[in-house]
């Protein structure tokens, strides 16, 4: 029986630990990242670096947050609403410690979600993230199709995705991530841009860099 990886990652897998440990760790990530991936990770790192330039008042979904490694673009007194959802108790713990160590905990809000069912409005958020996500998700349609449900017109899908098709180099590690229930059926960047197609977004940006495609959408006005 296939392994579904939404109830792998609630239950606490143990490699959310090794992620968030070099994903902390910026210059040991930029190393990391090209053996195992062949990527830039300093797109990665731009992309969390964004969320410091959004003005006060805006609203931001964080799913899955992980373990908080986004939680580093948000500048203290920014005066956002940051909405870090993740549907393990582990990861959202340790976002949670980590929102105190950044100073950042008056502007983060904790919530248990899954992600085809997000406990949220229609248009509630100007921007959804979703670093390492897509590919973590047992039906990335659906889930694509949810973010925007609750994204605002004018509203920002940003993210990054480990991709199928990118090469015979990253397949062993398409295998090994489904083997070990982390990984679900992901996508090729083509998917990638008919998720968004039917979710309504636009101006699709994708850069793929080795495994891993990093992402920009808009949903219309």
């Amino acid at each position: 029986m296939a392994i579904n990886p939404s109830a792998a990652w609630a239950a606490g897998h143990p490699w959310s630990a090794v992620y968030d440990f070099f994903v902390e760790r910026e210059s040991l990530a930029r190393v990391a990242g090209r053996v195992a991936f062949g990527t830039d990770t300093s797109l990665l790192y731009d992309a969390i670096a964004s969320i410091g330039n959004l003005p006060a008042g805006s609203s931001v979904l964080d799913i899955p947050t992980g373990g908080g490694v986004a939680l580093r673009g948000i500048r203290q007194g920014q005066g956002i609403r940051y909405v870090a959802a993740d549907i393990s108790p582990d990861m959202l713990e340790r976002a949670r410690r980590v929102a105190r160590e950044r100073g950042v905990e008056d502007q983060v809000e904790f919530e248990t979600a899954d992600v085809e069912r997000l406990p949220f409005g229609v248009g509630e958020f100007d921007r959804v993230i979703s670093f390492a996500g897509l590919h973590c998700f047992p039906r990335p349609r659906v889930a694509v199709l949810e973010i925007a449900r609750v994204m605002r017109g004018g509203g920002d899908f940003v993210g990054s995705v480990f991709l199928t098709g990118t090469g015979i180099r990253y397949a062993p590690g398409i295998v090994a991530g489904r083997a070990a229930g982390l990984m679900g059926p992901s996508g090729s960047r083509a998917d990638l841009e008919g998720w968004m197609r039917d979710a309504g977004l636009r101006n699709v940006r994708i850069e793929v860099s080795g495994a891993i495609g990093y992402f920009r959408a808009t949903k219309p006005e």
